[in-house]
């Protein structure tokens, strides 16, 4: 009787052998659906590259109070440390005059004053009685994450740049899927992703033949919520379009005073393995700021490290 089963099982079409199998060979599971986040709004680069001219070219001036919180290190160091949250104070005047000045928790005196004029920086540090001055590049990396602070990401990720008449843009759609935390619903988030790149300088050799297409190098991208068109990060690359130096992540804007603007920036330096989280408290845009509040005077008897 057995081996007549088997010969007969053996013997009969694959669609057909099917009814003998269930109940016991397969099991069914339900999936639970994704959910888009909203409704998606319809853009395309111009459209985009518009929003973040108008935005960049609506604030000449920035006067922002904040509360900052600062973590060190990540999967180089094997290890994450978080430090106090604690004030500070951000100007920023167009084009790239940037002060940046921290206060210790509880006690309040200067943790940390930060000064450039676009070009060359200055900064302070009164604890450790040192300052450092430099051009605003970071060609050498220290081991201490506060001397590798430097202007161009605080100007970089306070206001992201408009499109320059030399840029060369497209554009690419995202989408990611998260589980909420709450509901524990699937949801899936589009985004828009606005790319900065520029051609890859070919060597002087290099013989092209017509109709070539040059290696694109990127330089920075921008994402932008497809739900709202507002910006919602921005990746910063190296020289090489290699590595990502810089990332800002723009929480939803808030209201001050009359103003629009995100209540927090998350800046990451992955590279470094630190972050810096600012929590806006107080901002005023456009108001008056003169060269002196950019002008940092190093003390006498300030040990001055030299950074090129």
């Amino acid at each position: 009787m057995r081996r007549s089963w088997l010969r007969r099982l053996a013997l009969c079409p694959p669609l057909l052998c099917l009814p003998l199998l269930t109940g016991c060979l397969y099991h069914t599971r339900k999936l639970q659906a994704v959910k888009p986040s909203g409704t998606v709004m319809s853009a395309d680069a111009t459209q985009l590259a518009g929003i973040l001219i108008r935005n960049y070219d609506a604030i000449q001036t920035l006067s922002a109070t904040v509360d900052m919180q600062a973590s060190v290190g990540g999967a180089k160091k094997g290890s994450v440390t978080d430090y106090t949250s604690f004030r500070g104070f951000i100007l920023v005047r167009k084009p790239e005059m940037l002060r940046v000045i921290g206060l210790l928790p509880v006690v309040r005196t200067q943790a940390f004053d930060l000064a450039s004029d676009g070009k060359t920086f200055k900064l302070l540090i009164p604890p450790k009685n040192e300052a450092v001055e430099g051009s605003n590049s970071l060609t050498t990396r220290s081991s201490n994450p506060l001397m590798n602070l430097r202007p161009g990401m605080f100007l970089d990720s306070m206001l992201i740049r408009g499109v320059g008449a030399g840029d060369e843009v497209f554009l690419t759609l995202d989408s990611t899927v998260s589980q909420d935390p709450k509901t524990k619903k699937w949801i899936e988030q589009r985004d828009y992703l606005l790319w900065f790149v520029r051609p890859k300088a070919a060597p002087v050799a290099d013989t092209k033949t017509p109709g070539d297409v040059p290696e694109l190098i990127p330089e920075r991208e921008v994402r932008f919520s497809g739900d709202t068109l507002q910006p919602i990060e921005q990746d910063i690359y190296d020289q090489d379009g290699k590595n990502i130096e810089t990332i800002a992540l723009y929480g939803p804007l808030q209201t001050f005073g009359k103003e629009m603007f995100p209540g927090t920036i998350v800046i990451k330096r992955p590279l470094e393995e630190y972050q810096i989280v600012l929590t806006i408290q107080k901002l005023v845009l456009n108001q008056t700021l003169g060269d002196d509040q950019f002008d940092l005077k190093i003390p006498d008897g300030v040990q001055i490290h030299k950074m090129d």
